[in-house]
């Protein structure tokens, strides 16, 4: 019987972990890089980390990804583990920390099973399926915002507060952004319970329900968009094993030789000023700013 093709891609990784070019804690290829160094789809290279990790050889790591693992370890067979261990709870927080550490691709019904050492079919009884395991993934993180029960002084301080604290969860959870739609939204009450915040803080400025209802999603949709940047850099960060400020003094050369021609003037002003600082936050706190500035000027027609 021929190999199959994940198994030739795990047999590889297997050697250079054998062999110690891959150290315990170093980094093993991630799905993404898997796809382009071997030319497969990426539930092939999400089988072949899969099996690695059911060996025990690998294992996830929050906020790295997945890693060669410090000692072997045996994932506990469904014989060894009763389904009285397992709720709702336990599963969700299993998807979660899988979620975390290698992103949303890898999360299976499967997945969790072996983690928890139980038949698949066990999960079952706890979630109906992959679609509202991933809901329940969302309003789970949802809940973890803590809005005060005494809200700021003022309308712009109480969007601000529940934009940062969305802010904050999705910098945390980068895959959240996959599941959370604005125009398709899923009943989710943790998540109704921030747009009951929002909406509440327009309360009795003048604006009709619709604008009210618009203002309120537009923010949320905005902290959506900027933080669907943020899987992407660590994506980058894991495939180049770079780092933010990595890359950019590795493309300073480059930039260089390109502003030097002359055809960009006020780039090559704005970018030789020592303290231009640019990333992710303070691109969301100059957007955050100027939105509310529009909606300010909308109350104040209103008014």
């Amino acid at each position: 019987m021929a190999t199959r093709r994940y198994e030739q891609i795990a047999d590889d990784i297997r050697s250079r972990i054998a062999s110690s070019q891959l150290a315990p804690g170093d980094p093993v290829p991630s799905a993404r890089a898997i796809t382009r160094e071997w030319g497969v789809a990426v539930a092939t290279a999400t089988r072949a980390l899969a099996s690695l990790r059911d060996e025990g050889l690998v294992q996830a790591r929050p906020g790295v990804g997945t890693v060669v693992a410090s000692r072997p370890s045996r994932t506990r067979s469904s014989r060894e583990s009763s389904n009285n261990e397992i709720n709702t709870a336990a599963v969700v927080a299993n998807a979660i920390a899988i979620a975390d550490a290698e992103g949303l691709p890898a999360v299976s019904m499967r997945r969790i099973a072996i983690e928890l050492g139980v038949p698949t079919m066990a999960l079952y009884r706890h979630v109906r399926g992959k679609s509202s395991l991933l809901l329940l993934m969302a309003d789970t993180i949802l809940g973890q915002v803590r809005l005060p029960e005494t809200p700021p002084p003022g309308w712009r301080a109480q969007l601000e507060l529940v934009a940062r604290l969305q802010w904050a969860g999705y910098r945390e959870h980068p895959w959240l952004t996959r599941i959370i739609s604005m125009t398709r939204p899923s009943v989710l009450p943790n998540g109704m319970l921030q747009t009951e915040w929002a909406v509440s803080a327009l309360d009795g400025l003048g604006l009709d329900p619709n604008a009210m209802l618009h203002a309120a999603v537009n923010l949320f949709a905005y902290v959506r968009g900027s933080a669907m940047n943020i899987e992407m850099e660590l994506e980058s960060e894991q495939d180049t094993g770079l780092t933010d400020d990595e890359w950019l003094q590795s493309q300073r050369p480059l930039f260089a030789r390109v502003l030097e021609s002359g055809r960009y003037p006020q780039l090559a002003r704005i970018i030789a000023a020592s303290d231009v600082d640019l990333d992710l936050d303070t691109l969301f706190e100059f957007g955050l700013e100027r939105l509310l500035d529009g909606y300010a000027t909308l109350i104040e027609s209103h008014g």
